[in-house]
């Protein structure tokens, strides 16, 4: 039994790191483009992410600095949450 125990927590310490790859990350940058129609943004990193269809569009326009928090999803990244950052 006990070696059982081990060899499932040796298994679960092995494919624990797989979990971090669902986490969400962030970053802060100045927005580049708005697409209202296409549901997405290109901040000035070039990178383009993806915004849920209930998304609330206002304040959002070029040259707006935003903090992001996303998730990466299929090779997208998917908007968890956004800030307008003041300056």
């Amino acid at each position: 039994m006990r070696i059982l125990i081990a060899a499932l927590l040796a298994t679960a310490s092995i494919l624990s790191p797989l979990n971090s790859w669902a986490q969400s990350v962030d970053v802060e940058a100045t927005i580049k483009t708005v697409d209202f129609k296409g549901l997405s943004l290109i901040l000035d990193d070039g990178k383009v992410y993806k915004l849920p269809e209930e998304f609330d569009f206002e304040g959002l326009k070029a040259g707006v600095k935003v903090l992001v928090f996303y998730t990466v999803v299929d090779g997208n990244r998917v908007v968890d949450d956004l800030e307008i950052v003041n300056v």
